[in-house]
Parts: C-alpha cells; structure tokens; sequence
C-alpha cells in the first residue's frame, strides 16, 4: 500500500527543483548555475513520477481549485499547517481535514491508473498490526 504523504513529499521537491515547470522562476535565466543550491535537499522523485503525480494533481485543480492550492503550498512551498489556517482564517484541524481529501484524490487518480511508480519499493506503508492468527476452536457437546 502507498504512503501518499510520503510520495506527496517526493513530488514537492520535485516542483519544487521546476520538475514540474510550472510557475516562474525566482532567479533570471541567465543566472541560474552560478548561486550555490541554499537550504537542505529533499528527496525527489524521478522525472517520470513527477509527471504522472502532476497530471493528478491537474485533475485535482480541474475540480477543486482550492485543495490544489492547499497542496501546493503543502508539499512544494513547505508551509506549515498552522500558518496556512492562519493565513486562510479557519483552524488548522479543517486545514487537515481538507488536505486529507486533497491527499485521498490523489491516492485514487493514482490506483485509478494502476501505473506503477519508480519510487513505490520506497513509499510504502508499513503494517503495525501483525497478520491475526485463526484459531481454530473445538466445541463439545453438552453432557
């Protein structure tokens, strides 16, 4: 099973580095190599994941603008939860919830398509509960 905020994680560093050559960019085009990278790196996905998780996220921002807003800012910007309800004006639980259906749409475009992605060996949920065991039970007459 995959753990969508993990892989959500990998495609904002993705838009981030312009995977997703969306947006514009805050340094000139000529300018570009010359300013060392600032700030820590995150893992990224490959360019074709990036791809195939932007196409859901476009989908997304089809039907519901505003929980592709809340992701963008999520995932790619790095925005804490508390200061996009803050910014929003509503409490930073419905940030959570809404971000929550966000998530789970892109979870469905995702098994809708039933592609497999490059980073699935490492975004996947572990199960906490051990498998139950059956036991098998013997009933005996009443005597």
């Amino acid at each position: 099973m995959r753990d969508i905020q993990m892989i959500l994680e990998r495609y904002g560093a993705w838009a981030a580095n312009e995977g997703a050559g969306v947006g514009y960019s805050p340094i000139a085009g000529g300018f570009k190599g010359l300013l060392p990278p600032s700030g820590k790196s995150r893992p990224s996905c490959c360019d074709d994941d990036g791809l195939i998780i932007n196409s859901a996220v476009a989908c997304l921002k089809k039907k519901d603008p505003y929980l592709s807003m809340l992701l963008e800012w999520n995932y790619v910007h790095r925005i804490p939860v508390r200061n996009m309800g803050t910014k929003l004006g509503i409490s930073h639980t419905l940030v959570l919830k809404r971000l929550q259906a966000a998530e789970g749409f892109i979870d469905g475009c995702l098994a809708m398509l039933n592609v497999p992605l490059e980073m699935d060996r490492y975004c996947q949920k572990e199960n906490v509960y051990p498998p139950a065991l059956k036991k098998l039970v013997e009933f005996q007459k009443a005597g």
